[in-house]
């Protein structure tokens, strides 16, 4: 008992410090796209959405109305739930049996993996909710196997249910924990009756979204096939492997993955816990096999870094430990190197990356000024019938928060084309009014219209080549039909439409 209480000071130091470099660099650029998108879906509440369910979108919306326009404010869930994450990872190397320096060592890998504090902890996201409550699910069944206390089965039903609210991953790990129970025990697990009342819980709380996603035409089913065009785009099954241990960690996150699902293999100290070594084998295979993000099991990580913290902590000789703090140390620093600690002027001029998503934190107050400006421009006559489309939801949420005063943005970019058409008032179906038409292509814009000309182009001010710079802002003129006849060609599940 006396060894756990030590263990709390050098595990909460651990938390407060990642904290605190969160909320340092928590303001640094600006909002993310997907952000913006979160705070547009919740002034549309919905219990489903084309590309996730409710539950940030609604977090969004409740931290946005605590502190309006705030980024910081908005991000204050992904900086607690990282502490909170750090905090579990220590407590389940504390169930494996590990005192305060293998729950310190859990602590500290977590808080330098790139994923969990640079990934997860610094924009508020889905995958956000989605690692920290699968590492509270780890640790309450390594805690299960040590009590046999049925009300953690009962507590981690509940806790999938809210993860199922964020993202629909977590059911691949109760499968693989199911069949890994059947092949190494402990069987009775699958017996317990409390088991089995959480996931009932667990699949009542999804049948509003399941039904939204019926009544919709699934398109949940559309954005997996959209997730592993991206996957393919950025090196598929090849690089799956290596971005997810990258992702734990340079140095010692990407050890400690690997030792720890071995030790929870072969290790007997750690024998009653061998089915968990085989669930996250399983679920890197589904999602290796599914062309699934290398991100989907970051969930894992804290429970194979307790598992090996405790190992290590048995084995490593005393000689070895300040080696073993200077590895921590080169990690923290890469995984801090992963926040945006560049200034801006850094990107400026060089070539645009779609796998860097820093470069969508900036630009986007200064994309909704370009169309303000382009909106303005417009003599009072057409002004005051025109609608404004956009081609991504980034950009369509970004006008809607930046400017305000603009008539409301469409987009048929996923989620936001599920928000309804532009209205088409009184006026006749041709040649109905006029559209400030946001990206896209202008041969594909014919198709819809019969006039399409450039008026301005979108310009972040800073030379940096993100996925707007350069972005056209076209006038349309004759509408080929009513908005309602014309919408459903406008939905697409891609950046680029």
């Amino acid at each position: 008992m006396v060894e756990h209480r030590l263990a709390r000071l050098p595990v909460f130091l651990i938390a407060g410090a990642a904290m605190a470099v969160l909320f340092a660099f928590s303001n640094r650029y600006g909002y993310h796209g997907d952000e913006l998108y979160f705070v547009a879906a919740g002034r549309h509440l919905s219990w489903g959405y084309a590309d996730q369910p409710p539950l940030l979108p609604l977090l969004a919306r409740v931290m946005d109305g605590l502190f309006p326009n705030s980024v910081v404010g908005l991000r204050l869930p992904a900086i607690l739930f990282t502490g909170l994450g750090i905090v579990v990872a220590a407590l389940t190397a504390r169930e494996f049996g590990g005192g305060a320096r293998a729950q310190t060592m859990a602590a500290g890998a977590y808080a330098c993996s790139p994923f969990l504090l640079a990934g997860a902890g610094h924009i508020l996201a889905t995958h956000m909710l989605d690692a920290f409550l699968w590492t509270v699910v780890g640790w309450l069944l390594v805690r299960w196997v040590r009590l046999r206390d049925d009300r953690l089965l009962l507590a981690a039903g509940l806790v999938t249910a809210v993860d199922l609210q964020a993202k629909f991953l977590i059911p691949v790990f109760w499968l693989m924990v199911a069949l890994s129970v059947l092949l190494c025990g402990p069987t009775e697990l699958l017996r317990r009756p409390l088991l089995w009342v959480g996931a009932a819980v667990a699949v009542l709380a999804c049948v509003p979204t399941w039904a939204w996603q019926a009544a919709n035409g699934w398109p949940q089913l559309e954005m997996n096939e959209i997730v592993a065009q991206e996957v393919a785009y950025a090196g598929g099954r090849v690089t799956f492997l290596p971005m997810a241990l990258e992702q734990a960690g340079i140095g010692v996150g990407a050890v400690l993955v690997v030792l720890g699902v071995w030790w929870l293999l072969r290790s007997p100290e750690l024998r009653p816990y061998r089915f968990l070594g085989v669930t996250v084998l399983g679920v890197t295979a589904v999602f290796w096999l599914s062309a699934g993000r290398p991100y989907y099991v970051g969930g894992m990580f804290a429970l194979c870094f307790a598992a090996s913290a405790v190992r290590l902590d048995h084995l490593l000789p005393a000689r070895w430990r300040p080696a073993l703090v200077a590895a921590y140390a080169v990690s923290a620093a890469v995984a801090v190197s992963w926040l945006p600690v560049k200034p801006i002027s850094a990107y400026a001029d060089e070539p645009y990356s779609p796998m860097n998503m820093e470069l969508e934190e900036f630009g986007w107050p200064e994309m909704a000024r370009n169309v303000a400006e382009a909106y303005d421009s417009l003599p009072p006559a057409i002004r005051a019938d025109t609608t404004i489309v956009t081609e991504t939801y980034w950009q369509a949420s970004a006008i809607e928060q930046f400017e305000p005063r603009l008539p409301q943005p469409h987009s048929g970019g996923r989620g936001f084309w599920y928000f309804g058409p532009p209205d088409d008032g009184t006026a006749s179906t041709e040649n109905a009014g006029y559209t400030l038409f946001v990206g896209a292509d202008r041969e594909k814009l014919l198709e819809h219209f019969a006039s399409v000309r450039r008026i301005a182009s979108i310009d972040n001010g800073h030379r940096v080549n993100n996925l707007n710079q350069g972005a056209p802002i076209w006038l349309c003129e004759g509408r080929r039909g009513s908005w309602q006849e014309l919408w459903p060609a406008f939905r697409h599940m891609t950046f680029r439409w």
